[in-house]
């Protein structure tokens, strides 16, 4: 029976990958000897599988293509893409925009002048020299257990490939009844020169969302078609989409976006299965609380950077450090299947900051 279920749950695990083609091999379930790890984390090369009772969650990878690690796809225990596919592996009827939005991602939009936030493939040739790149350059730890752990490091690269800034990342991931979680624990230390990270809006720990956990928004917009291409006009369809942003001040819809708090949440379904993620900002982080980049389109993001950007009632929010000076972020994101309450939201809210 184990055998079978596990057959089960590679077959719609990689149903939802598709053809993702991005990954060194296209996962396949943890061997026996794992049975024992509630969290598996599984290492090929320089990406690694995050799986959670005999099912993946996540790939932290870095595509040839794509300006930063990510992790990608994120699924519930279903198999269910909470993630849009474009541009790795497109979709019917999803959104063709921001190629730069894929699965989970930390970056920001003015570091030295320099746009990280927005670098893709797409950038024409004459523009390069306006954007930075975060390069993977080691895993230094892989752990699995009742959860799992993973420390790695990156480069914030200018466009000469000058290293403005070290990273230094370890993920957290864990699961419970009806719940899958990670946190992001970021250390960035500044090279040789003095780094300025600017407000602006695009920024920072962000997620683009599937289609259907959008917000509806009944402005045309440019979408996958049936051949797997972006369709040549703008279009209107929204028959799958039913997202709502919830935050802790107790605002709803587009009324989150630009608003300060320690935890934002979206809930929406996918087929018949409800979905609600949320994320968490804390309080230990430069800029609490941080702005929300909570977009109807599915761009959901928390910006520790990003004051006066969204308000311009606010004083601007520059953070400058010194050569070999370091800056901190922590944040969580969760993905549930149990629709959580405002008060369990704030009761994940008060763990998260009170864990040492």
């Amino acid at each position: 029976m184990l055998l079978y279920q596990r057959f089960i749950s590679a077959i719609v695990c990689l149903m939802c990958l598709g053809l993702l083609t991005h990954c060194a091999n296209l996962p396949s379930p943890p061997s026996s000897s794992s049975e024992e790890s509630i969290v598996k984390l599984i290492r090929d090369g320089e990406q690694v599988e995050v799986w959670m009772n005999g099912s993946l969650f996540t790939i932290y990878q870095q595509p040839d293509e794509v300006k930063k690690p990510i992790l990608y796809p994120i699924l519930t225990s279903k198999g269910t893409a909470i993630t849009r596919g474009y541009p790795l592996d497109p979709k019917v009827g999803e959104r063709a925009d921001h190629p730069h939005h894929i699965g989970v991602w930390f970056n920001h939009g003015d570091v030295n002048d320099l746009d990280f936030w927005n670098n893709s493939t797409n950038v024409k040739p004459e523009r390069l020299d306006h954007y930075g790149t975060i390069q993977h350059t080691a895993i230094r730890s892989v752990e699995s257990g009742d959860e799992g752990r993973l420390h790695v490091e990156m480069e914030w690269l200018g466009p000469d490939r000058t290293v403005l800034l070290r990273e230094s990342t370890h993920f957290r991931f864990w699961t419970g009844k009806g719940v899958r979680s990670l946190e992001r624990h970021t250390s960035l230390t500044a090279g040789e020169d003095s780094v300025l990270f600017r407000d602006n809006k695009e920024g920072m720990f962000g997620i683009r969302l599937a289609r259907p956990l959008e917000q509806v928004n009944p402005k045309p917009t440019i979408l996958i078609g049936e051949d797997g291409t972006p369709s040549p006009e703008k279009v209107v369809d929204t028959t799958s989409v039913n997202g709502l942003y919830r935050n802790a001040a107790g605002q709803k819809g587009d009324d989150v976006w630009g608003t300060r708090g320690s935890w934002v949440c979206i809930d929406g379904k996918i087929g018949s299965e409800s979905i609600s993620v949320a994320m968490f900002d804390h309080a230990e982080n430069p800029g609490y609380p941080a702005s929300w980049h909570a977009r109807n389109y599915g761009l959901f993001s928390v910006n520790n950077l990003g004051r006066k950007a969204y308000n311009k009632q606010e004083e601007a929010f520059h953070v400058s450090l010194a050569p070999g000076e370091r800056l901190e972020f922590r944040h969580r994101l969760s993905v549930y299947t149990t629709d959580p309450s405002d008060e369990d939201l704030e009761k994940t809210y008060r763990q998260f900051v009170e864990k040492k």
